[in-house]
């Protein structure tokens, strides 16, 4: 007779992350930035909401090289902005896809000027 042997799943290790950067300023002259952001405090920063796979660090790098970029972070993006971020990470693949937009509508509704978080 022959015995099964119990698996165990292995621990699960999460690694999706949502970021924020921080884009210039002169990222609100863009009318498309501005329709997305009607009620923006002029006085809070603009920002690129974003998920990932890979550390949010190499994304950043990523984008400024021109490598699975956006637009607004290739020719705006200025720094990473942990401090409206990190403890939200690590999580699943799906709970980052949901984080990405609830973060950037929260960011949104306290009077950032938004982009990204789709």
């Amino acid at each position: 007779m022959k015995t099964k042997s119990r698996r165990f799943p292995k621990e699960q290790t999460f690694h999706h992350n949502v970021y924020v950067i921080l884009l210039s300023d002169a990222v609100a002259r863009h009318p498309s930035i501005l329709r997305l952001n009607p009620k923006r405090d002029p006085l809070k920063p603009c920002v690129y909401v974003g998920m990932t796979g890979i550390p949010v660090d190499h994304r950043f790098e990523n984008h400024k090289n021109s490598y699975k970029s956006a637009w607004v972070v290739r020719k705006y993006g200025v720094r990473l902005m942990p401090e409206l971020y990190e403890h939200l990470n690590p999580m699943p693949f799906e709970a980052a896809v949901q984080m990405e937009v609830e973060l950037a509508e929260d960011l949104r509704a306290a009077g950032y000027t938004v982009t990204g978080g789709h």
